[in-house]
Formats: structure tokens, sequence, C-alpha cells
């Protein structure tokens, strides 16, 4: 029979919910190691509002399993380990938060040569859901992107992807998202911003690898989307703190928020999202001629933005002068928008592309293969993309949890937090975050550190064409290296796409790992 441990918080507090204005407790040091069981349940409240704190002291704790997956007709057994650990700053030893995560490590490895992969989302306000039961974890969830027809619930199925092979997988979530909450006298919104965000997953970093013994272990960081502004910053923050990180995957990348035009459309240019409008306007049949390869037409599609685009839009924003007819026309052909669309705004936006391209329907944004007619309910939230994976996702979370990793909690795990709203965006003296100097300092410091940039063709979140340009900013850099797929900004639910991705960064983790 199973051992069953039930934690609530030490003697010193109760659950979340506090308004973080008790003074500091004093508590004791952490244990070398958390507490882990076969079994879990944790009666500790978490809670993800922006005021919200636990009481000092928190516990240490975590359910373990064993489990197996056959890989290439190899069977490969690992350990799952769900719970908690504790951030502490590295100054004063204080406590910061406590951070959920789920571990998969495989059995019998060396932990002083077995490397280990810190997985984040974005959001900001995002829990690691996303990657733990869509990328390469040992489980996903089959979704038929980009079709919307696929059976629910969606089905949890092994998958032959996942990246354990190579590497343990820790997914990580971020404070005042799914089980992770800021310990007072701290609040969750102490740490919704740039820089005291990747401060605290350096700290819990730290912590998981002492308390695992895996600081000689070859480091891993892989982020998604606003995960990717996160890396920029952790990445240089490691490297001074002297944790040496072996390799970087960026997932969908927005390392530099002064070039968003999602954001600031009238002043900043959109040049960095016309390859992607290419793409997407291929995908529907809507461009003359029709493309039959996405990499060769992003070829043709960078070359016309650097040559005519560019130039054009900066007289465009300059003057507001309308482009010329042919111009228009030009722009028609290569995306499928009409050539009204560019007369009225040459900057066009992502949005309006969204509303415009497609007549009576709405294309999403994380993935703009994925359409909805408008005023539908799966266009009803601005993204039919993220409408239709949404809601499954969040709902398989809590029954795999408890059910297969033996890992139970009553309080709701939230997915996505308003963390965005009051987010402070701030970093290096700047009103929004420019991490493409911080990512250069880390490389400056560790010279073997190696990135793999990822991306969706067919992204209007975070478009393709733009992470190229900001790492552009590096060259000549032969440790960067940039793949592109077919999707969105999830590439890896897209069944054919996730088989190149994962070869290409196993290809990138074996050729770091063989030197």
């Amino acid at each position: 029979m199973a051992a069953v441990a039930s934690i609530g918080l030490a003697s010193c507090g109760g659950g979340g919910g506090g308004g973080g204005t008790a003074p500091p407790a004093a508590c004791p040091s952490p244990p070398p190691a958390p507490v882990v069981q076969d079994s879990l349940t944790d009666s500790t409240v978490y809670s993800t509002s922006a005021s919200a704190s636990l009481s000092a002291c928190a516990v240490e704790a975590a359910a373990a399993t064993k489990h197996s997956i056959t890989l290439g007709g190899t069977p490969l057994a690992y350990t799952a380990t769900a719970g908690h650990l504790v951030a502490r700053d590295p100054g004063t030893n204080a406590e910061e938060a406590s951070f959920f995560y789920v571990a998969y490590t495989a059995d019998g490895a060396n932990p002083a040569t077995r490397p280990v992969t810190f997985f984040y989302n974005g959001g900001p306000g995002s829990a690691s859901i996303w990657l733990h039961l869509g990328s390469f974890g040992p489980k996903r969830l089959v979704t038929g992107d980009p079709a919307t027809n696929a059976p629910t619930p969606f089905p949890l199925v092994d998958n032959a992807e996942t990246l354990l092979d190579v590497s343990d997988l820790v997914f990580v979530d971020a404070i005042g998202t799914g089980y992770s909450e800021a310990i007072s006298p701290n609040t969750n919104q102490s740490f919704w911003g740039v820089d005291k965000d990747a401060a605290a997953f350096r700290d819990f970093i730290v912590r998981y690898l002492a308390a695992n013994g895996r600081n000689a272990s070859p480091k891993f960081l892989f982020g998604e989307s606003y995960g990717t502004t996160r890396t920029g910053v952790l990445s240089h923050l490691m490297e001074t703190a002297g944790v040496s990180l072996k390799g970087i995957v960026l997932q969908s990348s927005v390392l530099n928020y002064a070039t968003n035009c999602d954001q600031v459309t009238m002043t900043v240019s959109c040049a960095g999202y016309l390859p992607t409008y290419g793409e997407v306007g291929a995908y529907y049949s809507l461009t003359n001629p029709v493309p039959t390869d996405s990499g060769t037409y992003a070829a043709q599609m960078r070359s016309f933005t650097s040559s005519t685009y560019d130039p054009a839009l900066a007289d465009w924003l300059a003057s507001r002068t309308p482009p010329s007819a042919g111009l228009a026309t030009q722009l028609q052909n290569l995306t499928g928008l009409p050539a009204s669309q560019w007369v009225t705004k040459l900057n066009v936006d992502p949005g309006t592309f969204q509303f415009n391209l497609v007549a009576g329907k709405l294309i999403g944004r994380y993935d703009a293969r994925v359409s909805a007619p408008t005023g539908s309910a799966l266009a009803s939230e601005g993204d039919p993309s993220s409408t239709f994976i949404s809601a499954q996702f969040g709902a398989a979370i809590g029954p795999y949890l408890s059910n297969t990793l033996h890992y139970a909690n009553a309080s709701s795990y939230v997915t996505l937090s308003n963390a965005i709203n009051t987010w402070n965006f701030s970093h290096d003296g700047k009103g929004v975050p420019d991490v493409v100097p911080d990512l250069a300092a880390a490389m400056a410091q560790n010279p073997a550190l190696k990135v793999l940039s990822v991306n969706g063709y067919h992204d209007l979140a975070t478009p393709f064409h733009q992470t190229e340009r900001d790492l552009a900013r590096l060259d000549p850099n032969p440790n960067i290296a940039i793949k592109v797929y077919d999707g969105g900004h999830m590439t890896y639910l897209d069944d054919a796409s996730r088989v190149k991705e994962g070869a290409d960064v196993r290809t990138f983790y074996q050729s770091l790992l063989s030197r």
C-alpha cells in the first residue's frame, strides 16, 4: 500500500490569501531535500490573486511516482515528482515563494552527467501547462491542431517525441499561476515584474539543483513566448550567479517589446510580421500565385520585406502618405489581404489582418490556420486557436496530477492569472523589456552557451521574422541556430511539426553533450 502524506503549512501559518503585511518569520533553514512520498494530499489553499501570500515557513513536499514509456522500441523507466520547493533570497536566505513544479527524471541515470531542462510558459501570468501537456513531456494531449474537431476531452497519450531520453524535464509554474504562490511578507504581485520574476526563477532553479544533487548536471532552459523574455534575463542572472548553462531553447520569442507593433502600431514598424502574413495568406490560398513550400516562400517574403516594404513603410511612418496602387496590389498578391487595407494603413497590425483576411471569419492569433465564423462561439473570445484548446488543457491537468502523479490539492489550478494587467514591464532603465542585451551578456560570460530559436510560420502573436530580426543584433554568432516550422505559437501541437522540432531539439542537445 502506498504511503500517503498530508501537509499544510508549518505551525507558523495557515493558508493563502493574506495581504502580505506580517513581519518575516524566523523559519528554520531548508532541509537538504524535501519530504517525498508515494502520494501527497496537500491541504494548503493556494491563491493567484495579486495580494495573496502564504504564511511563512512553507513546507517543501512532493509526491513521487514510478512510470515507464517505450521510445523507439526501448523502455525507459522514469520517476515523476510533483510538489513544491521554496525559493529563497540568495543574500538574506529569506523565503520568497513556494514554486509548484513537476519533474520527470530517468531512473538509474548519473545525476552528475544527466542533463536537466527547466520549462516554463509566458503570459506573463501563464502556468507551464501548455509545454507540460503539449510539447515534450512524457505525456501529451492529442489536439488535432489545426483542425478543431478533435474528440473531447483530448486524449492523454504517451509522447513519442518526449525529450526524456536526452534530458530530465522540470516544468515550473510562475508565481501566481498553477499552485505557485508568494510567501509573506511578499505577495504574488511582488514578483509580477520582469526583474523580480526572473530572479525568483533563478532562486527556484538553484534550490532544485541543490535539493536534488544536480549542481553538476548540464543545464538547459526552455521558455515559450514571454518565457523567452524571462529566459533572456534569467540566463544572465544564472551566469552571473555562477550557475553555468549548457543550452537555451527559445520557443516563439518576444525578445524586444519595443519592436512589438501589436502594442503600438502607429509608431513601430510591423515589417517583422509581413512574412507571417504571407505564409497565412498562402495557407488560405489567397496569395497570387499560391506557393507550394513554406520555407521557400518565407525566403521570398524576407527578401521583399527588406528590399521593398521596409523603405516604403519608413516613408509611410514619416508622412502617412498612402502607398502607390502598384505596391498595394503587390502586397495583396503576396499576403491575400485586400489592397484597400494596405492603402488605408500600410503598417498593417496583426489584429487588422486577423479580422480582414478571410471574409466572414476570424483567424487565430496563436495559430492563424485556425478560423471560425465571425460571431460564433469559437470566435467570441478573439482567438479561435486559443479557445479551442484552453478549456481542454485546463480540464486535463487536475485529474492528471491527482490520478497519475498522486498529487492532490483542492484549490483551482489556474492556467492563466491576471498578472499581465499589473505587470511591471520596466527593465534596464526602459519602460518595456529588450532582453537581447541580457542574452548577449550571458553568451559573453559563457562562450560555450548555445541557443536554439524555434518559431511557427503561422504565429501572429510572435512572428518568426521579428525574432530573426531581433537575434540578428547578435550576428555574427555561430552559437545561435534558428528553425521555423509549419504551425502557430505552439508548433508542437501540430503532429508533423512536433516530430521535426523534437528531432531538431534532440540534435541540438546531443551536439552540446558530445563536446
